[in-house]
């Protein structure tokens, strides 16, 4: 059996909001280390000023906490109230530290916002989420600069690049997601395409062997038709039956089918129901038991039904081998008063479905259930493991 997946990096698995508080603490602390001197320095990297550990700077830094948290945990909702609160967070910890600048410290918290609100919101809210955060750092400097103070104009300018940098590193990661989920629609198109291309080759082999049918019995009817009238009779009574089932499977697959499979086989002689026990012994030899059971009373089914109940129990059994980590699934197949026929196919395993192996999965699936106008499911079940179930209608001429 396969391995199970490898967990998420733990880029993933963190929040935005648990990421934008461990960057604030983070950056808190490492200010706060800057007023001291280390070792190996002959001073503070910077000294602190005179209200860092007074009442009120004490105050300043609570409420910028608070604002950077709250923050955090608007990114979703609000990106730019969010944003807006990383940025008043950053001023009010820098009023405390008497510099001519907001320090890339104090920023750090606005930039890793900045990133997420990129990668997460459409552009236009990015654009002005970094609008909103490269005019405060414009504003910060021209208010200084009016009132004659002094400004650390280069090391604004530092901070302002590596704003931008971040917004370029979440937009990239949108548009990655983007071209990912462009990707996967194209992925599902064309496997519904191929999926249509080998039921229009199945479809056609059906009908290949239903007209072989008819000519033989029409033939038969005419040799014995002046001999043998009640044979006649009943040669083309079987005629008629034979013509009406393949008409009606025609009827419903010609609608959505239009193309050809070049590479299609025409002596493949397609698969039905009475497969599925050798399928399930199949299976069991290669380590996964198959129980089959069967409720109601079997009838005969139209081929198109026949064979698209047998590909979607084929497809689903396949998954379990390939993904449910279980060693047992459960097959059932219920003839409900010749109207409906019903399959159902569940496991105890890890609760997974595939829409990417070779027989194109769910999408395959329920483009089949769709086509014959049946009702299709497929999820996790409560009490654990997976299920995929499909309801297909019974023609009138089944009932």
């Amino acid at each position: 059996m396969p391995a199970a997946p490898p967990p998420p990096p733990l880029v993933k698995r963190v929040s935005p909001a648990a990421w934008t508080a461990l960057v604030w603490c983070a950056s808190t602390l490492f200010t706060l280390l800057t007023t001291f001197r280390l070792p190996g320095e002959t001073e503070p990297a910077q000294w602190p000023a005179a209200q860092l550990y007074r009442w009120d700077g004490l105050t300043f830094l609570a409420l910028s906490t608070a604002l950077a948290l709250e923050g955090g945990r608007l990114l979703h909702r609000r990106p730019l109230l969010a944003v807006t609160l990383t940025i008043l967070a950053g001023i009010f910890e820098t009023t405390t530290l008497g510099v001519g600048e907001l320090p890339m410290a104090q920023y750090l918290t606005t930039m890793v916002a900045l990133y997420f609100v990129a990668a997460a919101h459409p552009r236009r809210t990015g654009l002005l989420a970094l609008a909103l955060a490269v005019g405060t750092l414009i504003l910060y400097l021209a208010v200084r600069m009016l009132r004659g103070w002094a400004a650390g104009t280069s090391a604004e300018l530092a901070v302002a690049l590596v704003t931008v940098i971040a917004w370029l590193l979440g937009n990239s990661a949108h548009e990655s997601r983007a071209h990912a989920r462009r990707l996967g629609a194209e992925q599902a198109a064309q496997a519904v395409t191929a999926e249509r291309l080998r039921i229009a080759r199945e479809m056609h082999d059906t009908v290949a062997h239903s007209i072989g049918i008819i000519a033989l019995q029409a033939g038969a009817a005419a040799r014995v038709a002046t001999a043998h009238p009640e044979a006649a009779l009943t040669a083309m009574r079987a005629v008629e039956n034979e013509g009406r089932r393949t008409l009606a499977g025609l009827r419903r697959m010609l609608v959505a089918l239009r193309a050809a499979d070049p590479g299609a086989d025409p002596d493949t002689v397609p698969a039905g129901l009475a497969d599925v026990d050798r399928l399930a012994a199949t299976t069991t030899a290669a380590g996964v038991r198959v129980e089959v059971r069967r409720l109601g009373e079997p009838c005969p089914l139209p081929p198109d039904i026949d064979l698209s109940a047998f590909r979607i129990i084929q497809e689903s059994v396949t998954n379990v081998v390939r993904h449910a980590g279980t060693r047992a699934c459960r097959v059932t197949v219920d003839f409900r008063d010749e109207r409906e026929l019903a399959v159902e196919i569940t496991d105890d395993g890890l609760g997974r479905g595939s829409s990417t192996d070779t027989g194109f999965g769910l999408v395959g699936m329920r483009e089949r259930v769709a086509l014959l106008h049946g009702e299709f499911t497929a999820a996790p079940r409560a009490e654990g493991g997976f299920r995929v179930a499909a309801r297909l209608p019974l023609p009138a001429g089944v009932r």
